[in-house]
């Protein structure tokens, strides 16, 4: 085992600030902990003259990044630009060059992971992609080696903190989606362009990455269910506070009858569960074993020291890596698994229909709602207004996705119901 390591930095924005700052400020503790003195020695960024808030050797910084990449004495790389291009020309290069490479890049390991580790493997080095998920909480960790004798029933994880941070605001003020976007990127916690948070593909890139770790099968970004949260109200938050549930947008991924889900969603989580009071920007991993039982990860889901920590945390144990017992990759691939169509999947539901406030409307829904063998539990109608519609609120048993949609689209041609039905897919279970 080397006593020295040298890294370079590609990136310095918020997440390489973080990794400087903490492999520069913690070098001795990191030393007396592991016994191995991890140097910092290029950082490339197109911008290097911003003033980051610390103190950087002289002759760090560079504006070429091949410089790190080329530098015979780095022995590891730290991706931290973000984006596809050219952040995966970079990491492969460096893995070419015979060097391990470190990343934050949920949307590059998902969507080009299989090629990355393909050729790291080929080199024989290392991908570490701890902080790619979850920030701060070392949930990949936990997959890989503090979980690795349990077949994994389930993982249900809130990990977008501004979404969860906008589904919180609307709850506890009781406003409206477009209110609490406003406040949430005032506050830097929404981009000017919050697409890939709202609209679930930031949390799908991670739901990536937690499927092929706790199921085995490639990296399959294309195969996962997305819906955001744009279409939630205030009136589906309170309507389902009052059923007893929490909306929070959520990554599901479980082994059913032979096939995985994965699906990022909107879903009622009952109040009484511990994630449904995972709330603000902090993100929290449900983890369910077959030898261990429920687990719980929590913490602060993104920024530049919990993340930096991550990084961190992957070069160490990059460089305490036994050449034998190499992780090679996203872990072992299985060919016994297919993904499960979204159509296929089963689960409770929340409908809310907008019906006109009239004798037999109930009857007539819940009609072709039994004639597709979806079951009735509970029924919320607020308010009356002749003439006019009203929300009718109805809670259902478990049904499959397919059922529903056909349910929906017979239900929303009847002259008796005014607008486009919204429905919530509901875990927990059933009474």
């Amino acid at each position: 085992m080397k006593d020295k390591i040298h890294v370079g930095i590609i990136g310095f924005g918020t997440v390489g600030t973080g990794t400087a700052k903490i492999l520069i400020e913690n070098r001795e503790l990191i030393k007396k902990r592991t016994g191995i003195d991890f140097i910092l020695k290029r950082i490339a960024d197109l911008d290097i003259k911003r003033d980051r808030g610390i103190k950087v050797p002289e002759g760090v910084l560079t504006t070429d990044a091949g410089a790190v990449i080329n530098d015979p004495d780095i022995d590891v790389v730290v991706e931290l630009m973000g984006g596809i291009h050219p952040a995966k020309d970079f990491m492969l290069n460096a893995v070419k060059n015979k060097k391990h490479v470190v990343t934050a890049n949920k949307a590059l390991i998902a969507t080009e992971g299989n090629e990355i580790f393909a050729e790291a493997e080929k080199n024989g080095v290392e991908v570490g992609f701890e902080a790619s998920v979850a920030g701060g909480i070392p949930i990949i960790k936990v997959l890989r080696e503090g979980l690795v004798a349990n077949n994994i029933v389930a993982v249900y994880g809130i990990i977008n903190g501004t979404s969860n941070y906008i589904l919180t605001k609307m709850t506890d003020e009781k406003v409206e989606f477009s209110d609490a976007l406003k406040e949430a990127q005032r506050l830097g916690y929404a981009e000017a362009d919050p697409t890939f948070d709202i609209e679930g593909i930031d949390t799908a890139h991670k739901l990536t990455i937690l499927s092929s770790l706790s199921y085995g099968i490639p990296l399959s970004y294309n195969e996962v269910y997305k819906e955001g949260i744009t279409k939630i109200t205030a009136q589906d938050i309170e309507f389902a506070s009052e059923l007893g549930y929490k909306i929070k947008l959520l990554a599901i991924t479980k082994l059913s009858n032979g096939e995985i889900e994965m699906r990022v969603h909107p879903t009622m989580i009952p109040n009484e569960y511990l994630i449904s009071k995972v709330d603000g920007v902090f993100n929290a991993v449900y983890v369910e074993g077959d030898a261990v039982g429920s687990t719980l990860y929590y913490g602060r889901g993104a920024g530049d020291m919990p993340t930096g920590s991550a990084v961190v945390a992957d070069i160490v144990d990059i460089a305490r890596c036994d050449n034998g017992q190499k992780a090679k990759g996203i872990g072992y691939v299985s060919a016994d698994y297919k993904i499960r169509k979204m159509e296929d999947i089963e689960s409770m539901y929340y409908f809310r229909f907008s019906a006109m406030d009239q004798p037999g409307v109930l009857s007539k829904i819940s009609g072709i709602l039994g004639n597709y063998n979806i079951s009735i539990a509970s029924v919320i109608q607020k308010g009356r207004r002749l003439g006019g519609s009203v929300p009718l609120v109805v809670l259902a048993h478990t049904a499959k996705e397919r059922d529903v949609l056909s349910a929906v689209k017979e239900i929303d041609n009847l002259p008796v119901v005014s607008d486009k039905t919204l429905f919530i897919r509901v875990e927990g279970k059933e009474e």
